[in-house]
């Protein structure tokens, strides 16, 4: 679980995020990253229907998630926002391969 300081929860800074902020994207997974002005960094996940239709394999693809970013957190770059959206596809990878990806794209994004 993401300390509550690192959840991006509000539907408006998840707007802000999707109109003002950049994008970065591999096969499986998509970033929209904007900088804060915080001292951390925050964290929003998005698994959409058309990953799958039952909300068990939308929630696990979102627990890997979230687990990974907990993981790499003491690594990343303070002071910004940051979507993580899954595309098609991603239901298929084990948990390597999901972190792989996820951390590639950080490391591509400068984030790391």
């Amino acid at each position: 679980m993401l300390f509550k300081q690192n959840r991006l929860k509000k539907q408006n800074d998840f707007k802000k995020v999707f109109k003002q902020g950049m994008h970065c994207a591999c096969q499986f997974i998509f970033l929209k990253i904007l900088k804060n002005n915080l001292n951390d960094s925050r964290f929003g996940f998005i698994v959409s229907n058309k990953i799958s239709k039952k909300a068990v394999e939308r929630n696990k693809i979102k627990r890997r998630l979230r687990d990974i970013v907990r993981h790499s957190l003491s690594e990343t770059k303070s002071g910004y926002d940051i979507i993580i959206a899954a595309k098609p596809g991603i239901e298929k990878l084990g948990y390597n391969e999901m972190k792989a990806g996820l951390l590639g794209l950080f490391k591509k994004a400068g984030l790391l």
